[in-house]
């Protein structure tokens, strides 16, 4: 029998994705654009750095779209809607969204091992006597390492011993079944799940090195503001002046003709290079002083006090949230070899609450959780902004507005897509029972102990409920499931959460204690 799915759910949950596909191409459009040079840029450098961006955006994209369709199969009263009650219909729905996850995964592999290494080498072999050719087949020739990695993971996933399914009648089964029964296992899915999960291994760190200080450094930025480019200006002659007098003051020891000594020579040549860059800085001050911008910047500035104060507490409220998960799977997870995965919430976490009942009022959640997920992008975009692009100790590029070079994009959209992979992860900690099962609820058994009576209450959906009672998101079945499987990347999550934490709250303290920027910043090194 042809399953049939009512046209308003698929409008539902589906137009706000198309909307949102749309918006994230022109979103990254402009952000690239934006920090591009204007100088110094190439079309297929640009194009790449925009489609890789776009594309990642949307798996976090989906995450919404995946949880409000499990949860609008339901009714508050627990029961499944009419169109929902058929299993065949429920699959039907589900395989969609999952060959959407595949899909995106698979771009983003495409992008992370392919394209955007490829991209990076040809524009580094960028010469006047280079052809197009002879650059093409230079930068394939580097790019085949990333190919190399790329099939060697793929093959780990596919090939390895992973953890076998546990037996039907543990203790383990009973809590884990929905990730054995819902979700057929098969080699090419741990494959993409292997490469995938290795990605966001490398995204953990830069989201606990970026992500972490940007969620502080921006608030605090919007909040202290920039100098005023007038004041500064009065600064930087005061300081010209008094190098221009030490200047003179050397010259006045040498009129009668003699040899300038070394060491005099030295401090002339510092000193001609420390008014070559105070009379830019002075330029620079005195054109944004002229702004139009700059006058329109004092106009807002009480909008970007209010928005700064506003990130600063749902930076804090997620902080608080991902601790109150982090202590719960600790205490009430399966432990490290189930990749601490939480059969049922037993700490009260705000941000998983507010995401439950605000799914009664669609698309109330789907605007916070886009929300929530845009937030996260954008305190990666100014961590990554105000630290630059890091190579251990070596400082490899500066990110700033429209002077950006193309390597610096690729190299800031490949952390950009590890971050945002590594955000559905977070999803999964940061909100935990939404995540999983969105606004489900169903009937359960209960025993009163003391009077030895059983009555049935409507509880909301967990690891806990009979098979077919409720409906896992793709999501966190794939995330839950890898994670019982190769346990090692389940655990190195749990424990970067809390590098993350800590790191939130350095960076905190350093965000407090920092001074306010230069109204220049982004124009002179």
């Amino acid at each position: 029998m042809a399953v049939v799915i009512p046209h308003s759910v698929l409008a539902a949950g589906w137009i706000p994705f198309v909307v949102i596909i749309v918006l994230a191409f022109l979103f990254s459009w402009f952000y690239i654009r934006y920090y591009q040079s204007r100088h110094d840029s190439e079309v297929s450098s640009t194009l790449t750095a925009i489609a890789a961006l776009a594309i990642t955006l949307l798996t976090s994209a989906l995450v919404p779209v995946d949880i409000f369709l499990v949860s609008y199969m339901k009714t508050p009263d627990g029961h499944f809607k009419s169109w929902a009650a058929d299993n065949l219909t429920r699959q039907s729905i589900e395989d969609a969204v999952l060959y959407g996850y595949y899909t995106l995964y698979c771009a983003v592999m495409l992008f992370a091992f392919l394209l955007i290494p490829f991209m990076y080498f040809f524009y580094e072999e960028k010469d006047e006597d280079s052809s197009c050719g002879s650059r093409c087949c230079a930068a394939l020739k580097f790019t085949v390492g990333f190919i190399i990695v790329a099939a060697i993971l793929l093959l780990i996933g596919a090939l390895a011993p992973l953890s076998a399914p546990p037996a039907k009648n543990s203790t383990d089964w009973e809590r884990l079944h929905f990730l054995f029964n819902e979700l057929g296992s098969n080699h090419g899915e741990d494959a993409i799940s292997f490469a995938i999960s290795s990605l966001t291994l490398v995204g953990m760190l830069a989201l606990i090195t970026y992500t972490a200080y940007g969620m502080t450094a921006l608030p605090f930025t919007w909040i202290k503001g920039v100098r005023a480019a007038k004041r500064e200006r009065l600064e930087v002659c005061e300081d010209r002046e008094e190098l221009e007098e030490r200047k003179n003051r050397i010259h006045v020891k040498y009129q009668d003709g003699r040899r300038m000594t070394s060491r005099d020579r030295r401090d002339m040549d510092n000193l001609e290079e420390k008014l070559r860059l105070l009379r830019r800085r002075e330029r620079h001050l005195l054109s944004a002083e002229r702004s139009w911008l700059n006058k329109c910047f004092i106009v807002c500035r009480p909008f970007q006090m209010v928005f700064g104060v506003v990130f600063i507490l749902l930076a804090l409220i997620i902080f608080v949230s991902l601790l109150l998960t982090c202590i719960d799977r600790i205490l009430h997870g399966l432990g490290y070899k189930m990749g601490y995965a939480l059969p049922k919430a037993q700490l009260p976490n705000p941000i998983d609450i507010v995401m439950v009942n605000t799914q009664k009022v669609f698309p109330l959640d789907y605007i916070l959780i886009s929300a929530i997920i845009m937030y996260w992008v954008f305190c990666s975009m100014a961590g990554i902004k105000q630290m630059g692009i890091w190579f251990f100790w070596i400082r490899m590029y500066k990110i700033r507005v429209q002077r950006t070079r193309p390597q610096a994009l690729l190299f800031m959209c490949m952390i950009l897509m590890l971050i945002v992979l590594t955000n559905n992860i977070m999803l999964y900690t940061l909100s935990p029972q939404y995540v999983t099962f969105g606004s489900q609820h169903y009937w359960k058994n209960e025993t009163n102990l003391a009077t030895n009576k059983t009555h049935v209450e409507l509880v909301p959906c967990n690891l806990h409920a009979a098979q077919g009672e409720c409906t896992m998101t793709r999501m966190s079945t794939l995330t839950t499931r890898f994670f019982y499987k190769v346990w090692f990347f389940g655990a190195c999550y749990y424990w970067g959460t809390w590098a993350f934490l800590a790191v939130f709250l350095l960076g905190f303290i350093v965000s407090i204690v920092k001074g306010r920027r230069s109204a220049i910043e982004d124009e002179v090194e």
